[in-house]
Formats: structure tokens, sequence, C-alpha cells
């Protein structure tokens, strides 16, 4: 068993403990930011998340960018 996988499962169902800091919270709880986000990475595998690692290393993010990287100019 990879160690990845095994993280992944390991962490399954415990939310990230950036999440209740975190813009993509707000956006949510506001409508401006579809579940999934949530579900697939705050709620879900949130090693994967960009904004996870960058903060862990402390690294500038733009509250306006995704999980996935990406920058989301209407929020």
């Amino acid at each position: 068993m990879k160690l990845g996988y095994y993280m992944k499962y390991k962490n399954a169902h415990i939310e990230c403990k950036w999440y209740p800091l975190c813009p993509m919270k707000y956006y949510y709880e506001s409508g401006k930011l579809d579940e999934k986000w949530i579900l697939n990475y705050c709620k879900g595998d949130w090693l994967k998340c960009v904004r996870y690692e960058m903060e862990e290393t402390g690294q500038y993010h733009p509250d306006n960018m995704l999980p996935d990287g990406t920058i989301e100019k209407k929020l």
C-alpha cells in the first residue's frame, strides 16, 4: 500500500485544520462557492489542497485561490 493512499484513507472525514479560518468556508457559507469544493478538499482529501500546502509552508496565496490552485476572479 502506498503512503499517499494510506494518508488519504487515514484522513478521510477529518476536517482540514485550516478550514475554520479559510476563505473557502466563508465563500461556501455565503453561497458563493459550490459545496463540491468543501466536500472534495476541506472535508475530504485536504492533503491534495494547494491552499493547505501553501499555508503549511508559509507561502502567500490570495483569498480567491481555489483548493486546486486556480484563481476565481468572481470571489
